[in-house]
């Protein structure tokens, strides 16, 4: 009798936490890659996998660098995190301008000025694609999608392309009033951010990848978070970085566990707060595992 695949991975993700030197938490401002760093790491994927058959490596409101523990969400600028491997980012913009947000408070820098930094890396490190989500606070411009429609360098369909297709542009995702690009299956239910007790998320967090494992196969893009900030009590201990600090090292444990069962795996999308070098390896080398 074969053990089904979602039996084998609820049975991997229960390593307790080690303690370990690996980079899997990252609060540094400053980027120092490691020597040989590989930043065009997506070279080596088939030219035929559509990007529903990848795991990537993003993160969660991607340039909340600005505004205090409750805010911020990240560490390192927008180029520093291409240049790690991330290659999902969540924006979340507001007004005509489409100025870069957290909730009220404003992160110093603009959409276009982003997507700007992003095709300066495509047009360096051409075997990538980057995927983007836009959140508007309100509607969004009609101006800005006139824009967009003209970009060449962009995927504004709603079908799922090939990576030969995307190398070295910009995969736009929808979300709500933005409706270009490709849709997602979220694997985070309404409120999941929400973090009470930290065992409960990381409890959230194993239904969800394996929840993730059924819609990659079903030819889904995924999105999955591993964020989360304090609730109903935002404190210093609870914060957005607090937590990555305490679920990040967890996080890279299971995934080299789920890893090194050599089974093919994907998650889709993982998008984290304060990610670290290894922990951000640790999703790219799903796309490595023989056989996939």
């Amino acid at each position: 009798h074969e053990m089904n695949v979602f039996q084998i991975h609820l049975s991997i993700f229960i390593f307790p936490y080690r303690s370990s030197q690996q980079q899997v938490f990252n609060d540094e401002e400053t980027l120092h890659l490691p020597e040989n760093y590989y930043i065009g790491w997506m070279e080596t994927l088939d030219d035929n996998k559509f990007i529903s058959d990848i795991t990537i490596p993003g993160t969660h409101d991607s340039l909340a660098l600005h505004g205090g523990p409750a805010a911020e969400c990240q560490a390192w600028s927008l180029k520093d995190q291409l240049n790690a491997g991330i290659r999902y980012f969540d924006l979340r913009v507001s007004g005509d301008d489409l100025k870069v947000v957290h909730g009220p408070i404003s992160q110093h820098t603009t959409f276009f000025e982003a997507f700007n930094t992003i095709k300066d890396f495509l047009s360096i490190f051409r075997t990538e694609t980057v995927l983007v989500r836009l959140k508007h606070s309100s509607k969004f411009p009609d101006h800005v999608i006139s824009e967009l429609e003209h970009e060449s360098n962009s995927w504004l369909r709603n079908d799922i392309p090939r990576i030969r297709d995307v190398r070295g542009k910009v995969v736009f995702v929808q979300k709500k009033s933005f409706h270009l690009g490709v849709s997602l299956y979220e694997t985070d239910k309404h409120g999941d951010y929400k973090v009470g007790r930290v065992v409960k998320k990381k409890d959230k967090i194993i239904t969800h990848l394996n929840e993730a494992l059924e819609a990659c196969r079903s030819g889904s893009v995924v999105l999955n978070y591993s964020s989360g900030t304090g609730f109903p009590l935002l404190r210093v201990d609870n914060s957005p970085k607090s937590l990555a600090k305490e679920i990040n090292p967890w996080l890279y444990d299971n995934l080299k566990g789920a890893s090194e069962e050599k089974i093919k795996l994907c998650f889709g999308i993982i998008a984290m707060d304060f990610p670290g070098f290894d922990l951000i390896q640790a999703v790219i080398n799903f796309n490595k595992q023989v056989g996939i």
